[in-house]
């Protein structure tokens, strides 16, 4: 079998010889005329067979041509100069990079065209007087390149980035290198004549240089600890900022006294060290969508029908529909509203939104939700919703949607804070007191070591530095977090729920078995060539298996949306499709379970069986739940029938809580449920219908074949290739959490051993000020290490 020298595709229903070249359909081919006609033919060595199929598109993006929906989608439009930036899914190496990046040469009109690797986006300048939005995403749909667009990007609002934390950093380190240099001569006590002439300059540079550490590197902590005593409730920031505020207060007065060259060094390595650990918790992987909702999904607009004259057609944007409106949906084409089926045969897929895998017939007169795709030609609806008001629409409506993240968790760090101020206030006071009474000369060093060594820099440092390094680690085996704390909460998990259809199924059917009378030599081809002439996708599954069989020309065909197809050779007549549509009912084969996917036979008006689909499950899927097993409750929840509830119970652990025909409501319900008994719950679904379930849960996590498109709300996207491993991530985060534990351990020994000596006046200030940045360097390189090592540790198990 030949394959096709564009997409690289089997050639298995057409095969077209061109220029000593073979491709699968006339758009491949067709793409390969505009390349080599342009001479861009360089895009077929940078990469064998690099291109991809392009699907039909007529009419698909005629809303375009209306210029107030087109206007919606630029970033700039002066002096006939229009930006747009497209989504492109199908963007997946070097070769779609080039010639994306070359459109100039396919159209003069086109000025620049940028391409965003890793967002799979391309940002295009072009002439609007001689080009408009419609014609170049076609431009784009006829080499293979169709954009996604949808009503999200009608709606989005130009983001912000927010580089506050890189300015506060980079003051804090340039601040700290200056007054590390600054203080070396007195340091080592240095007494040339210069340097002991200008040392007064010296520590004022040095003051100067603290100021903005202070009060603008380190607001954030000042702040923090005002609200937190102003709210009454003490977090880790109340000590750290007394800390900060010691250091350069004990500073300022030994500078204005003439008493030294204070510790100013040590207080500027402290908030450089506290921000470069934040900017590590703060590490994310901004080409990816955690935050997607039913507007990355609906289209931006619709065909309308005139009211007063229905063959007249007109794009309206989805916003503007009313109850009344008759619109037009075509095959592939999502529902946007809830309707009423007036025209047209209608096979609805709504796995997108139930997560049932199978289509479902409707009639004249029968309701049809949004969020449903059209699998059968076109129908016309009478528009019974706005958008706003739709059943999928409405399921944004919960409250869960809109609770923040922080209100679910408390840290670790947190956990901890509120002790650990009380205790050393208390034992700074305390040790101040005795030290007024007994020596009062000693006593403002001890409240100033005291304070100063009991600085919980090491215990802020350890999870920031910890998790930004398992985030890192993560992100290079395609585990893609939202935030760092995300990891914390994963290490408390005690129970897994996943979704199955599209989480520990694949996207495609594959596993196919034959029950009933085996079919002669002639009505295997004639079925295959049968198959071979429909388009449904359960008879291009069952074609792929069967293709082998000798193929002929058939004498006629015909298909039955939602039905069936029939095929006809040489008097002999096949039937394919439902039970109803192949059989009167007499068979005695027909007792195929009714909640199993099946495709029935009959030859001749004589019923011979049927073939059975079973979902085909993910590479590791029973190491997965063994694994789970020992220490975690385990749940499958599913939009689907019964139909392999059987098969999965005999693959499952024993333990594992199976239950069917689940809609989006039920499913958060049932994580809600569990929650309301204690439970630390991760959910791990694919689709919309799972938002719901994925934002109650405590962690969230998608499955996805792509992990840059169709994403729904969540903590973690997990590229389904490493699905084997989620036990080795969560087992991770586990580590993970074990070292902070580790270095608050080490952090709390330093912190008593130090308040000994502070306590006892035999730490002076200055030594507690070198102290506290060696505390801070050494749970740096202990977590780094420490995850490096685990680090290494996934790698041999992911590769094993």
């Amino acid at each position: 079998m030949e394959s096709c020298f564009h997409c690289g595709d089997d050639c298995t229903t057409t095969v077209i010889e061109h220029q000593d070249k073979y491709f699968c359909c006339h758009g491949c081919k067709t793409v390969f005329d505009i390349l080599n006609d342009n001479d861009l033919s360089y895009y077929y060595e940078l990469e064998q067979s690099p291109g991809t199929t392009p699907s039909r598109f007529e009419g698909k993006f005629d809303f375009l041509e209306n210029d107030v929906i087109a206007k919606k989608l630029l970033e700039f439009d002066e002096q006939d100069v229009q930006v747009v930036t497209f989504v492109i899914p199908s963007i997946h190496c070097s070769s779609c990079i080039w010639v994306l990046e070359n459109l100039n040469k396919l159209h003069p009109d086109v000025t620049t065209s940028q391409v965003n690797f890793p967002k799979k986006s391309v940002r295009i300048t072009y002439n609007s007087a001689q080009l408009n939005l419609h014609q170049l995403v076609l431009l784009l749909c006829k080499i293979g390149y169709e954009p996604y667009i949808s009503l999200d990007d009608a709606t989005k609002k130009t983001s912000t980035i927010d580089r506050s934390l890189i300015y506060k950093l980079g003051i804090a380190g340039f601040a700290f290198g200056n007054i590390m240099f600054l203080s070396f001569p007195e340091y080592f006590e240095v007494s040339e004549f210069w340097l002991e002439r200008y040392k007064y300059i010296f520590r004022w540079l040095m003051f100067v240089f603290a100021l903005p550490v202070v009060f603008y590197s380190g607001s954030d902590y000042l702040v923090s600890a005002y609200k937190s005593v102003r709210s009454r409730m003490l977090n880790i920031d109340v000590p750290i900022a007394i800390g900060i505020l010691v250091l350069f207060l004990r500073s300022t007065v030994e500078i204005v006294m003439d008493w030294g060259t204070g510790f100013l060094d040590s207080m500027a390595g402290l908030v450089f060290f506290l921000l470069l650990g934040k900017f590590f918790q703060q590490k994310t992987y901004s080409f990816l969508s955690f935050e997607r909702d039913y507007k990355s999904y609906f289209p931006i607009a619709v065909t309308r029908l005139d009211k007063a004259d229905s063959s007249k057609e007109e794009q309206a944007q989805v916003y503007d529909l009313v109850a009344g409106d008759r619109i037009v949906i075509r095959n592939g084409e999502l529902i946007p509203v809830d309707g009423i089926l007036i025209k047209g045969n209608a096979l609805i897929d709504y796995s997108f939104v139930t997560g049932e895998a199978e289509p479902v017939s409707k009639n004249s007169g029968d309701k049809l939700y949004a969020g449903g795709r059209q699998q059968a030609g076109v129908i016309e609806l009478d528009v019974l919703k706005s958008v706003e008001q739709s059943y999928l629409t409405q399921l944004w409506s919960n409250e869960i949607f809109n609770k923040s993240a922080e209100s679910l968790f408390q840290s670790i760090t947190d956990q901890i804070s509120k002790r650990f101020t009380i205790s050393i206030l208390s034992i700074a006071v305390l040790a101040t007191m005795f030290w007024l009474w007994y020596q009062p000369s000693l006593a403002l060093n001890v409240f100033t070591a005291v304070l100063i060594v009991a600085c919980p820099c090491a215990i802020a440092l350890a999870a920031p530095f910890t998790l930004g390094n398992l985030l890192r680690i993560f992100g290079k085996h395609k585990f893609y977090l939202k935030n760092s704390s995300i990891i914390e909460q994963l290490a408390s998990i005690d129970t897994v729920v996943f979704d199955k259809t599209g989480t520990l199924t694949t996207s495609h059917k594959s596993v196919i078995t034959y029950e009933g009378i085996a079919l002669t030599v002639d009505e295997q081809s004639l079925l295959t060539s049968t198959l071979r002439a429909s388009n449904h996708p359960l008879s291009r599954s069952l074609y792929g298996m069967l293709q082998e069989n000798n193929i002929c020309s058939l004498d006629d065909f015909s298909e039955e949306i939602g039905k069936g197809i029939t095929g006809v050779l040489n008097n002999n007549r096949v039937k394919v499709g439902s039970y109803a549509f192949v059989s009167d009912g007499s068979s005695a084969f027909a007792k195929a379970d009714l909640n199993q996917t099946t495709v029935h036979i009959s030859a001749n008006e004589v019923y011979k069986g049927c073939y059975v689909f079973y979902n085909e499950y993910r590479d590791g899927m029973k190491h997965v739940f063994d694994t789970l097993s020992v220490d975690c409750d385990l749940a499958v929840l599913s939009g689907d029938n019964e139909g392999e509830k059987e098969h999965l119970e005999n693959i499952l652990p024993k333990n594992t809580a199976l239950v069917f025909n689940q809609k989006p409501g039920d499913k958060l319900n049932y994580i809600k449920e569990l929650q309301s008994h204690g439970k630390k719950v991760l959910m791990i679904g694919d689709g919309l219908n799972d938002a719901g379930a994925l934002a109650q849960s405590n962690v969230g996590l998608v499955i996805s074949e792509n992990v840059n498109v169709f994403s729904p709300a969540c903590d973690g996207i997990i590229d389904a290739t490493r699905f084997k491993d989620i036990t080795t991530f969560i087992d991770l985060s586990r580590k993970g959490k074990k070292v902070i534990q580790y270095a608050f351990i080490f952090s709390l020994i330093y912190n008593l051993v130090g308040l000994g000596f502070a306590i006892s006046g035999h730490l002076a200030p200055v030594v507690a000020a070198i102290l506290m940045p060696l505390s801070s360097i050494s749970i740096v390189v202990f977590t780094t290490i420490y995850t490096y090592f685990l680090g290494r540790k996934l790698n041999h198990k992911t590769t094993i």
